[in-house]
């Protein structure tokens, strides 16, 4: 029998905001245990919570950016269960009328674009953090406790025009893609290190072609791509080999075990009913008028898959190349700009997606905080397309603009680096490269005529790399006929 797998994706994103969604609390990583804590935030009595505003925005605006409709009235629930790093037994969540409805993600998967469907993109406050210490003891941290927390879930099955995830590769290369708006938009710095976002898929498998989804499993401590598409490709695997085994998939919260490759068993999972939703009795309900959604959506900016699009169109580079290049919204801004000053958008993406990215790995150091600007990189182009300097000796003008910031016709003249055209000075230095090598020059004019290479090169060599290589060519072969 051959099995196919439905796959769900629930993402928890931390929204980058100054204060919990609740209360006042400062929000940061790190710092000393429960050192940033309220009555609130740790639902002591007589506690009542507010709303932030900023959180709702932003909320709003990803909701937005991932083609949902944004429900005219929405409210919050609470979510009733009982967890250490959960101090007040239930989590301020949303269940019916969530903020953000029907919407998608568009991803590249086998050569060809998909959209992703998205069943649901609602608000929710983050739990406290477990630490586990020696034995069987754990600590509990609620420093991250009430944290504004968006929750953005995909829907199986897809409504027609949309599609599903299908396989460990669709489902990293969507994990990617939310990613990456997310972060166009500014709306979380999604350090998946760090927690602030968090992957939890659910996997389950059936005959291919049944209606029927099978049992579920959901899996947990994904924190990196990598992690995400191995866990995902395992349980796939495990599920199936359980099933040709005769034996049953058991519902229930799995843990991906990085060290191992494997996923074990954490807790059953719970069924719907059992957390018992009800609507927050604390907390009125949230209206949206459409002209605040109006200016929301007018500031979304130009999103990842459409920069990709008109990069390849109006840019003329391929695919691979207009991907990288939108890698981030600074890269892309800066690709953008460079294009237009420069009127030759290929070299640009030739030397961004070349020399530019691996000085930037080398260094360990961002695009943004790069020395080298649009301005920079299209001056150093004119001076190659003028013929002031060579290509070769262009790549070590790129280096010193990155590591000082300079311009590059200031390093060419500090160092003297001008290409040498006086046909004159090259010839001498012809000269002098075939009287130095006599058995090379016999065994060219014997018909080994690949040697020419090795004559430019020590012309080259000779000038520093200045010469013109066209004029190098032309005199070596009219000397050495």
């Amino acid at each position: 029998m051959e099995y196919e797998p439905v796959i769900g994706m629930e993402v928890h994103v931390e929204l980058q905001t100054n204060s919990k969604m609740f209360c006042g609390c400062a929000v940061e990583f790190g710092g000393e245990p429960n050192t940033r804590c309220c009555p609130v935030c740790l639902g002591l009595p007589g506690s009542l919570p507010v709303v932030n505003e900023r959180a709702i925005e932003l909320m709003t605006r990803a909701a937005l950016a991932l083609n949902c409709a944004i429900a005219p009235q929405s409210i919050f629930h609470r979510k009733n269960y009982y967890y250490p790093d959960m101090p007040k037994n239930y989590q301020v969540s949303q269940y019916d009328n969530p903020l953000g409805v029907n919407g998608y993600v568009e991803i590249f998967a086998g050569g060809k674009g998909k959209k992703i469907a998205i069943r649901r993109v609602h608000m929710e406050e983050d739990a406290g953090k477990l630490l586990h210490v020696e034995g069987n003891r754990s600590l509990v941290d609620y420093n991250r406790a009430g944290t504004p927390l968006m929750e953005i879930v995909t829907q199986n099955p897809p409504p027609p025009g949309l599609d599903q995830i299908e396989n460990a590769d669709e489902a990293r290369e969507y994990l990617q893609r939310l990613r990456q708006i997310l972060l166009y938009l500014g709306v979380s710095d999604c350090k998946m290190e760090e927690g602030s976002m968090r992957c939890e898929p659910n996997i389950s498998i059936k005959p291919r072609g049944q209606v029927e989804f099978g049992i579920k499993t959901e899996i947990k401590n994904l924190n990196s791509f990598r992690a995400v598409y191995l866990g995902v490709d395992y349980e796939i695997k495990r599920q199936e080999k359980v099933l040709r085994e005769g034996g049953k998939i058991v519902q229930e919260t799995r843990r991906w075990d990085d060290s191992r490759g494997i996923t074990s068993s954490m807790r059953s999972k719970e069924f719907e009913q059992e957390y018992r939703y009800f609507p927050e009795p604390d907390l009125v309900p949230m209206k949206f008028e459409e002209d605040w959604t109006g200016k929301l959506r007018a500031d979304i900016p130009e999103l990842p898959m459409a920069k990709i699009n008109r990069f390849m169109e109006e840019y003329g580079i391929s695919q691979v190349d207009a991907e990288v290049l939108t890698d981030s919204l600074e890269f892309a801004e800066f690709y953008d700009t460079c294009a237009r000053r420069s009127g030759d958008p290929k070299a640009v993406a030739n030397w961004l997606t070349g020399e530019f990215l691996r000085l930037v790995n080398a260094k360990g150091v961002s695009v943004a905080d790069a020395k080298i600007t649009p301005d920079g990189l299209c001056e150093l182009l004119t001076l190659i397309d003028k013929g002031t300097i060579h290509r070769n000796i262009a790549k070590t003008v790129f280096g010193e603009m990155f590591e000082t910031g300079k311009s590059a016709s200031e390093i060419v003249k500090e160092k003297g680096l001008e290409q040498v055209t006086d046909t004159g000075e090259i010839e001498a230095a012809v000269d002098k490269i075939i009287a130095a090598n006599p058995k090379e020059v016999e065994r060219f004019k014997g018909g080994e005529e690949k040697l020419i290479s090795f004559f430019v090169g020590q012309v080259m060599r000779e000038t520093k790399g200045k010469a013109n290589p066209g004029v190098v060519n032309e005199l070596l072969k009219k000397k050495l006929e």
